[in-house]
């Protein structure tokens, strides 16, 4: 199971999609829908920004600050839109604009209304990715013929992914997070930005 697979289980949710939906007033086939469009784009814009060493370490800092194991729910719930705001205009860079108008017109929804729930969703996708990297960083110190799966420990535990889909049982066909694992684009599927964020860390 890969990064964006791990983070879409949580964010698509029903306790996350009714977090969302209690914040925005869309409904969780709206809120599905863009967060099924949505979240590749991120990961890949992250992915780019960290394919420079100075990108990786300052995505590392970023990371280092948004950490947070409690329920990917209540990250939404409890989250900092200010701060969620901030983070999508680093992640987006100048294509922050082109980004929302093209949401706008997949999803049907207005750009406000796009940028707020990007801005719910941010810190949570940060706390996220900070985990994956985290055990992933972990596993590569693992003595040899211990679990080969860097998110292994992820999908066990009390951690942001410990409950996510009944502790690691397989993604229910209409929760959508399947449709995210059949891509094999590094750039999308967050393998790739796992891997430069292990070499940055090492530097």
């Amino acid at each position: 199971m890969n990064l964006l697979s791990l983070l879409a289980g949580t964010l698509l949710s029903q306790s996350s999609l009714d977090s969302v939906s209690g914040k925005t007033g869309l409904s969780s086939k709206q809120i599905k829908k863009l967060v099924l469009l949505a979240l590749p784009i991120l990961i890949k814009y992250m992915t780019k920004n960290a394919s420079s060493g100075d990108g990786a370490l300052s995505l590392l800092s970023a990371l280092s600050q948004h950490k947070n194991n409690s329920s990917m729910d209540l990250q939404l719930k409890d989250a900092d839109e200010d701060d969620g705001a901030r983070i999508i205009g680093h992640i987006l860079g100048k294509k922050e604009g082109k980004v929302t108008q093209d949401l706008s017109a997949q999803t049907g929804l207005d750009e406000k209304m796009i940028r707020k729930v990007l801005a719910i969703m941010a810190p949570g996708i940060m706390s996220g990715v900070s985990s994956a990297a985290s055990a992933a960083s972990a596993s590569q110190a693992a003595p040899a013929g211990s679990s080969a799966n860097p998110f292994s420990s992820l999908l066990t535990g009390s951690g942001i992914f410990g409950s996510l889909l009944g502790g690691g049982k397989p993604a229910p066909s209409n929760s959508g997070a399947n449709m995210l694992d059949k891509d094999g684009d590094g750039k999308i599927d967050g393998t790739e930005l796992i891997s430069l964020l292990l070499s940055a860390s090492k530097k």
